[in-house]
């Protein structure tokens, strides 16, 4: 009886010993993908970090930094990017709001047809502070950033002498303003051949001649120079901050070096037709990498 209770019991064990393991779910990819959310970037099949970072106006070495890549080479498809700092994640890319600043009492008097309106005492409500600058309020910047013309300054009637200097002197800039935190000036004293209009014209073209300066908009760092993107000739991006970058195209030569340091209203080229059929500069404002008009960051001609 012994005999046979031995080898039965050793079966038993044995089966035990084998029982198949437990399933495990099969964490893919597709699984755990999800849609990109604002400032981040989904890698595709083809991408590189380079790529995309000069595609979104940023360094590749602080993309990799800001994202923990050791190996740029070791990019998965369906890889989430954060294309700013994670305490910037939260900032929306709309245009800038207004936003209401509380006061004791009363509301501020302003006319709709751009007429000074009489001052009226303060009693109660609230004001509204200009669009997207960090400036102190004035009537001057309320009108520069909507686009219309002081309010409080008129004038006087011009002498003829300085009527016949009219025309040249409207083809210069106005003095730099600040917005977004950014003190911006206009790249250059050439009259605009197109403005942006968000499709086939994402910045401003200006027609000047051979040479013409091209000044830094902006104080800042140089990101990107050189001609790999197509359509934009001879390339200079400038950084001035987290958010914004500047961009100049189809220059005839250039004066800067990636990450050399620049200046308000320094030449960083001059102006040509490389990459395109005629001699102009190609101007182009963007906000966390994407293209906007930048009409409403300059000061008013």
């Amino acid at each position: 009886m012994t005999r046979l209770l031995a080898p039965l019991f050793l079966i038993l064990s044995l089966g035990a010993c084998t029982q198949a393991p437990a399933p495990t779910v099969e964490r893919s990819p597709s699984a755990q993908a999800r849609a990109a959310g604002p400032g981040e970037y989904m890698v595709k099949p083809g991408d590189t970090l380079y790529r995309i970072a000069k595609e979104n106006g940023l360094d590749h070495v602080e993309l990799a930094a800001q994202n923990n890549i050791d190996n740029p080479a070791a990019l998965r498809v369906g890889q989430i990017l954060r294309l700013r700092p994670a305490n910037a994640a939260s900032t929306s890319a709309a245009a800038p709001v207004a936003t209401p600043i509380g006061v004791a009492t009363g509301v501020e008097a302003r006319s709709l047809d751009g007429k000074p309106a009489a001052p009226a005492a303060v009693a109660g409500g609230s004001l509204r502070e200009p669009r997207g600058g960090k400036e102190a309020y004035s009537d001057e910047a309320y009108a520069r950033l909507n686009n219309q013309a002081p309010a409080a300054a008129t004038p006087p009637a011009p002498t003829p002498a300085a009527a016949a200097s009219e025309a040249p002197a409207a083809a210069a800039a106005a003095g730099p303003a600040e917005v977004e935190g950014v003190v911006w000036a206009w790249p250059t004293k050439a009259t605009i051949k197109a403005a942006y209009n968000g499709s086939s014209n994402k910045g401003i073209d200006f027609a000047g001649k051979q040479g013409d300066p091209v000044l830094a908009a902006g104080e800042g760092r140089v990101l990107y120079v050189g001609d790999a993107l197509a359509g934009y000739g001879k390339l200079v991006i400038v950084k001035h901050s987290t958010d914004h970058l500047s961009v100049y195209a189809h220059n005839s030569k250039i004066l800067v070096k990636e990450g050399q340091p620049v200046k308000l209203g320094q030449k960083i080229a001059e102006m040509g037709n490389s990459g395109t059929d005629s001699v102009k500069l190609h101007f182009e404002i963007r906000k966390q990498g994407k293209p906007v008009d930048p009409t409403p960051f300059l000061p008013k001609r």
